[in-house]
């Protein structure tokens, strides 16, 4: 899973209408190539460099990947699972199910359930496995609920606002 826990890093850092430019720009393509990005947002390209630098150092920017689609690679069953776990097992949940590859997505959540899980397999037989052979057998889980995806109406990166009044 991945961690978002601001404390871990330091306090979080403010964005200006720069950052918020190369982070919407880089958003929409990753690759672009930094004279190509200062250009788009109109800086120089060694701001556009020590922007892009300050944000990974800072962990506002984790990582440069790619958007696969998963019906399209083979995974054309999504399912979210609901977990009830051993509250005071969290952590060793986490790390078992990291080891997972199935699972795209795991939060700690409040409410009735611990964990929300959003996996993808091939086939339901690969779902029934996942959950009841192995998801289900792990020290800690007292339960889960499976909640098949339909359709998924709406998938996007993180959207950030634009810069408020003030900052530039």
């Amino acid at each position: 899973m991945v961690s978002s826990r601001r404390d871990e890093k330091g306090p979080s850092l403010a964005l200006d209408g720069v950052d918020r430019a190369l982070l919407h720009l880089l958003r929409d393509d990753g690759r672009l190539p930094v004279a190509e990005l200062a250009s788009r947002a109109n800086v120089a390209r060694a701001t556009a460099y020590n922007r892009l630098q300050r944000l990974r150092e800072a962990g506002v920017i984790r990582n440069f990947t790619i958007d696969v689609d998963p019906a399209a690679a083979g995974l054309g069953i999504a399912a979210l699972i609901l977990v009830s776990g051993a509250q005071m097992r969290w952590r060793q949940l986490a790390t078992s199910l990291q080891r997972m590859e199935e699972i795209e997505w795991a939060a700690l959540v409040t409410g009735a359930e611990d964990l929300v899980l959003l996996v993808r397999v091939e086939d339901m037989a690969q779902l029934r496995d996942l959950v009841f052979e192995r998801l289900q057998t792990v020290p800690g889980v007292k339960s889960t609920e499976t909640l098949l995806v339909f359709h998924e109406l709406l998938r996007r990166p993180c959207v950030l606002p634009p810069a408020g009044p003030g900052t530039s």
